[in-house]
């Protein structure tokens, strides 16, 4: 009979990733390690544009900045262990990675949902508010909004992070998953952990579901300002930013919903893993394509520098 214990420090987890598909290893690696380092350069690429052209240096690209370092950083926070694991034989983590690690994959995903709503709001103000954009987007109030968005996922992040591991564990501490996530973890609890899950599905909402009814509604007005417009050449340019701006909200949204606002005990193992690869490494590496590498400002700093 397994006794019911609290894991210590001296303590580490298996993470048992795609070990099923022990076949399947080798191409996750090359495919996974081809995107981390698209993302890597992708980002990279718009932070250092982003400060060196003069011409880059609005609102909107202060948001992306910032939303591609949340990107890289989210990334590194699973990636490098997940190639790690899937290129040799150990697929340990510590406790103490292991809580690291929840910790900032918490804090950065929540910090981005809080971002695309900054995002969204840069782009209300600038087709819908035109005239008072420069008040409504004054460089002081951007920089509050972006230290908003990291303080709500760090502060939002040590609270969650702490109550999940507050659980007793089991004997055993196989993580059926790549890397340490919530859901995961809560099915190796020896006790009832229906609060956990309340908790989960509560934090979710607010962070999840709040930040997209929100970012809905500013497209909203925006589809509906642009519908009012005469402009051939300013609709395009608007549904061109907006359109991609939804495609990454879409992107990055959906999945984190069919983890995260149903409970863990519902949810099918090897389909939450495949849906956590998409949004921990697909998604980042297409957010600098999609925003802003087919940007003409972008393009003409590219020329520039």
């Amino acid at each position: 009979v397994m006794m019911e214990k609290n894991a210590s420090f001296e303590d580490f987890f298996i993470l048992l990733g795609f070990s099923n598909w022990p076949h399947l290893e080798v191409v996750l690696f090359v495919v996974i390690l081809i995107f981390y380092l698209i993302t890597l350069i992708g980002n990279l690429f718009i932070i250092i544009l982003s400060y060196l052209d003069s011409h880059l240096h609005t609102p909107m690209y202060f948001i992306l900045s910032n939303l591609s370092f949340l990107d890289l950083c989210y990334t590194t926070s699973s990636i490098p262990q997940l190639l790690d694991n899937l290129w040799g034989p150990e697929k340990t983590i510590s406790y103490a990675g292991c809580m690291v690690q929840l910790y900032f994959v918490l804090a950065l995903g929540t910090a981005e949902c809080v971002l695309l709503v900054v995002m969204s709001y840069d782009r209300y103000a600038a087709v819908c508010r035109p005239l008072h954009y420069t008040v409504l987007m004054h460089p002081r109030f951007c920089r509050l909004l972006a230290v908003a968005s990291w303080v709500s996922g760090f502060t939002t992040s040590a609270l969650h992070s702490s109550f999940t591991f507050w659980i007793p564990l089991c004997g055993h501490h196989l993580v059926d998953h790549f890397f340490c996530e919530v859901p995961a973890l809560l099915r190796l609890s020896c006790v009832d952990t229906h609060a956990n899950e309340l908790t989960l599905m509560v934090m979710s909402s607010i962070f999840v579901l709040i930040p997209l009814i929100l970012i809905l509604t500013s497209y909203g007005a925006i589809a509906w300002a642009v519908l009012s417009m005469q402009s051939t050449t300013g609709l395009q340019k608007v549904f061109g930013t907006c359109g991609a701006h939804l495609m990454v909200v879409s992107l990055f949204f959906i999945p984190v919903m069919c983890i995260y606002l149903q409970p863990p005990s519902e949810n099918s193992p090897d389909q939450g893993k495949f849906i956590a690869l998409f949004y921990t490494v697909v998604t980042p590496s297409l957010n600098p394509l999609i925003y802003t590498l087919r940007n003409k400002d972008v393009r003409g700093a590219e020329w520039g520098i």
